[in-house]
Parts: C-alpha cells; sequence; structure tokens
C-alpha cells in the first residue's frame, strides 16, 4: 500500500486530498472522501459562520474519520469563519487567496493542522516559517484560481524549498498524475476535478456532464486583469469575460459579470453564463464514479505502475 508522512501526520489511510470547491464540496463529498480513506475538505467559499458550522456537523454524522475546511483569507468575514472552524474542532484546514500566517498560532492552539494552498517557492518559505504543518503546491492547470506555474515545475521546486510535507495539486486525476506527483517529491497529491465528477458531488449534473464531455482544450482562464484569474471551462459566460479583457474594462465591469455564476453552475445547472470551474485535466475524465472506486483505482494501479517501473532500468 502506498503511504506517506502526510497520512500519519494527520491520520488518513491513502495521500490524497479531495480540493475545497466552493458551491462543489459540501459535507456530502468530503465525508464520503474521508470514508474512502483520503482526506474530504469542505469548500467554505462565502459561507456564513452558521452555514458552515452546519456543513461541519453534517461531515461529522457521516464520517469518523479525518476531514477538513479550506478558507478563503481575503473575505471580509473570514475572522468569523476562523472562529467557527475553532469551537467545531475540525481537524485540518486548507488556505488559499492570502497569507495564513496570522491564523496559524491560533489554530495550532486548538490542535487544528495547517496546509495553505501556495503557488510559489517564496509563499512556501513564508508559510513554513510561520508554522504550516504542510503544503500544497498547485499548478495553474487547476480549476477556479490559479497561479501561473505548472505542477511539474512548481512542484519539486517547493519540494527542495522546505522541509515539512509537500501536496501537489493541478491537472492530477489518474494513478499517472499521482505516481508522477510521488516521483516529483511530493507526499499526496490534491485532486478537484476528478471529485466533482463523483457520485456523491452535489452539483448539477449538467456541470459534471460538461466536465465528462470535455476536451483537452476547452478550459480557459479568465478575470487577468482583475489580479484573480480563474480556470473554467468554455461556454458564453467565458466568452464574455474575454471581450472585457479585449476592451480593458475596469475591474467592477468583471465583479459585476461574476455575481452568482459559481451557484447558476453548481444549483441551476446553467452550463451558458455558470462559471465551470474546471481544471485541464477534464479532458482525460470519461465517467462519472463513486468517490471510492475513484481514490482505489488510483492507488492500486499506482502501486502495479510503480512496481513495474523497474522494466525501464537496464544491466
Amino acid at each position: 500500500m502506498i503511504k506517506s508522512p502526510i497520512c500519519d501526520k494527520i491520520g488518513i489511510k491513502y495521500p490524497i486530498f479531495q480540493g475545497g470547491m466552493a458551491w462543489a464540496s459540501n459535507y456530502a463529498l468530503a465525508s464520503a472522501v474521508s470514508n474512502a480513506g483520503g482526506l474530504g475538505i469542505i469548500g467554505a467559499g462565502q459561507m456564513p459562520p452558521d452555514l458552515l458550522v452546519k456543513e461541519i456537523r453534517k461531515a461529522k454524522e457521516n464520517t469518523d474519520k479525518p476531514f477538513g475546511v479550506n478558507l478563503i483569507l481575503y473575505l471580509p468575514h473570514i475572522g468569523e469563519l476562523v472562529d467557527a472552524v475553532i469551537r467545531e474542532g475540525v481537524p485540518v484546514v486548507t488556505t488559499g487567496a492570502g497569507n495564513a500566517g496570522p491564523y496559524i498560532k491560533k489554530f495550532h492552539e486548538a490542535g487544528i493542522k495547517v496546509i495553505p494552498v501556495i503557488p510559489s517557492t517564496a509563499l512556501a518559505k513564508r508559510m513554513e516559517k510561520a508554522g504550516a504543518d504542510a503544503l500544497i503546491a498547485e499548478g495553474t492547470e487547476s480549476g477556479g484560481h490559479i497561479g501561473e506555474l505548472t505542477t511539474m515545475v512548481i512542484v519539486p521546486q517547493v519540494v527542495d524549498s522546505v522541509n515539512i510535507p509537500v501536496i501537489a495539486a493541478g491537472g492530477i486525476a489518474d494513478y499517472r498524475g499521482f505516481a508522477a506527483a510521488l516521483c516529483l517529491g511530493a507526499s499526496g497529491v490534491q485532486m478537484g476535478t476528478r471529485f466533482l465528477a463523483t457520485k456523491e458531488c452535489h452539483v448539477h449534473q449538467n456541470w459534471k456532464d460538461m466536465v465528462i464531455k470535455a476536451s483537452d482544450r476547452d478550459t480557459v482562464v479568465t478575470g487577468r486583469p482583475t489580479g484573480h484569474p480563474v480556470r473554467v471551462l468554455k461556454n458564453r459566460l467565458a466568452k464574455m469575460f474575454l471581450e472585457l479583457e479585449e476592451k480593458c474594462s475596469p475591474v467592477v465591469e468583471y465583479e459585476k459579470l461574476g455575481t452568482g455564476r459559481l451557484k447558476a453552475a453548481s444549483v441551476d445547472g446553467d452550463i451558458e453564463m455558470g462559471s465551470l470551474m474546471s481544471g485541464q485535466i477534464a479532458g482525460l475524465i470519461k465517467e462519472e464514479k463513486t468517490v471510492k472506486e475513484v481514490i482505489e483505482e488510483i492507488v492500486f494501479q499506482a502501486e502495479d505502475f510503480i512496481n513495474n517501473m523497474s522494466k525501464f532500468i537496464k544491466g
């Protein structure tokens, strides 16, 4: 069985994290991933604190395994979300879109592991110095908010720059990506898009079908002028965002166009004007499976693949 230091560190069977996707990863998906041996993560997104508390408590009702909450740090009510997570005793917190440093001590005092998502070695070093327990090095292949470096480039550089476990994210959906991440020095992987197209993910079937039908060139990055670029599947909304870029429109126009679009995709199934966040790896996903099937196929096939790699070594 493939096991790495991150498994013992947070108490999971397999070194596979589920990405904390706002509007997509609720308690049902998170608890299913944790029950299957990975680390399920509730995507808090812009939830009010009371809703997040309900999600956490439902997760506890559905799994006795460790799970996490992903927090977006730039939100104006982030302090309330942090306090809610601490009160509810969530085992793990992953963070994005900001500096987790000011919150790490507070989380640690409550016995919570902190694993920031980072896009560069500079931030990786800062987070290690601030006390992070591990890091998620995320490549630009990912869906949703992205950085500029590819997974192949960022992971080994982050691994070499810190002394804590590194989780690879971006462009991973099967045993080959999992094995490649381990070869790059990662202690595990985080997947978002692959778990989006699972039976336990509650998003509208239209969004799942778009992922399954996608080809390798069906994602595009929008919103670069705002400083918060987002990778999504191509649709009418994405085209409108790109037109704003061509016109050098003010940021307020992007904000106006983007309001409510993730909910439109997740709840309403609007495939034209919804924000269909997805990674480039969508082209590899051909069917909707259960979470358990996804995780066990990746782990067991990776074991066989790694064991057979010796055929490339000639005496």
